[in-house]
């Protein structure tokens, strides 16, 4: 007989292993059996309370987001106005999104949005999510901020990707140059 509450812990267990055979393998390539083994549980538990493969990944990568999205509200708790479209970059450029693990997972989903529509749906509320956050930062500091929200957001992926595939950028070097992207964009009015 199951132990009762065992569910989420498990769940939570096959989240956090799938997150970390993504950072070491630095693929899709991994199977069931292995995020399992790594979680402690069979294949068919895993199987059970997943289904497979994507929705094992997709569960990884929504936490990853909510841990994203605590880095954004910690660093914008007790912001001003104007300074918090800088805070949400440097909430992007955060220690917890520079992992191998999360660096791994979000490069095999960039991949796998291509192709997995759940996944696709996934990136597209992130995406939207980042961009309504920044524009709302952005209104008592630019003239248009839709458009320095669409360019700061471009900005921030393309640095993230940079920073996570070249040693020689640093992710606090990413925030620095986004940050400096960000003054250009409202004509100097960041703090």
């Amino acid at each position: 007989m199951p132990k009762l509450g065992m569910e989420p812990i498990r769940r939570e267990a096959l989240v956090r292993a799938t997150i970390s055979e993504l950072g070491r393998a630095g693929t899709l390539d991994v199977t069931v059996s292995q995020i399992a083994r790594r979680a402690g549980v069979s294949s068919a538990l895993a199987h059970h309370y997943f289904g497979g493969k994507d929705q094992i990944f997709l569960a990884a990568m929504r936490s990853i987001l909510a841990d994203f999205a605590g880095d954004v509200r910690r660093e914008l708790a007790g912001t001003a106005p104007p300074d918090r479209a800088a805070a949400i970059v440097r909430a992007s450029f955060s220690k917890s999104s520079f992992t191998s693990e999360a660096v791994g997972a979000w490069m095999c989903f960039y991949g796998m949005a291509q192709k997995n529509a759940e996944a696709l749906h996934l990136w597209q509320v992130y995406h939207r999510r980042l961009r309504s956050n920044l524009i709302h930062a952005l209104r008592p500091l630019c003239a248009r901020p839709e458009d320095a929200a669409d360019t700061l957001g471009a900005l921030i992926d393309g640095l993230y990707i940079r920073a996570a595939l070249d040693p020689r950028l640093s992710p606090e070097e990413a925030a620095s140059q986004a940050l400096g992207v960000l003054e250009g964009l409202c004509g100097g009015r960041r703090r």
